[in-house]
């Protein structure tokens, strides 16, 4: 069960990782569009639609990458100090009652909705470059079903937790400063309860 977790867990590392170099592109764009508006005073035509089209590949492709490092907005403050057991319950009703669902209906209405706008050719209407727009709403069906396919790898996850009291290891590549400060600080306060633990006293003669 933890070699399909991992599969999983590698398969959205490997997207969200692809689909991070949008950043670069949108980052080059904008900076390019500023220089030509700004310093040349000859705006281009195509930057506006490449702008979205880059932050809505990311945002679209990148959930299941975020999902795996558990990295998505949660409301914590009780969760954090349950037990890994009443933890991964409560996890596996909320994605059996609320996450499936939602996802799933994405799933089908996104593939409605890009393969409507794929039949069409369907293209930008904000600028006269006429950028394909198409691909990006594609990506709301792939990205969902993405999503979809790391939920399982959670759910397995929430099983595996049930078993073994404890919950499986995650990949990792890159951290929240917050989770960072978290561990720092309990390790300091296991090295100190560890210090002051009195030592045994040795066997008397």
């Amino acid at each position: 069960m933890n070699r399909l977790i991992y599969a999983i867990d590698q398969l959205s590392k490997t997207v969200g990782h692809a689909f991070a170099w949008c950043i670069v592109v949108l980052t080059l764009g904008t900076c390019y569009e500023v220089a030509m508006r700004y310093l040349l005073n000859d705006p281009t035509s195509w930057a506006f639609d490449l702008s979205y089209l880059m932050y809505g590949a990311v945002f679209y492709m990148a959930g299941a990458y975020t999902l795996s490092r558990g990295g998505h907005v949660r409301a914590d403050m009780f969760y954090r100090k349950w037990r890994p057991r009443t933890q991964a319950w409560v996890e596996l009703v909320l994605y059996v009652l609320f996450f499936f669902p939602g996802i799933l209906a994405l799933v089908v209405a996104g593939s409605e909705y890009g393969f409507e706008s794929m039949r069409i050719r369907e293209v930008s209407v904000n600028s006269p470059a006429g950028m394909p727009i198409w691909p990006l709403k594609m990506m709301i069906c792939v990205g969902a079903l993405l999503i979809a396919i790391q939920g399982f790898a959670e759910v397995l996850r929430c099983i595996v937790c049930l078993r073994d009291g404890q919950w499986p290891e995650r990949l990792h590549d890159v951290e929240e400063l917050e989770t960072q400060i978290l561990k720092e600080h309990a390790a300091k306060a296991a090295a100190a309860a560890a210090a002051a633990k009195p030592a045994p006293q040795g066997a008397k003669s």
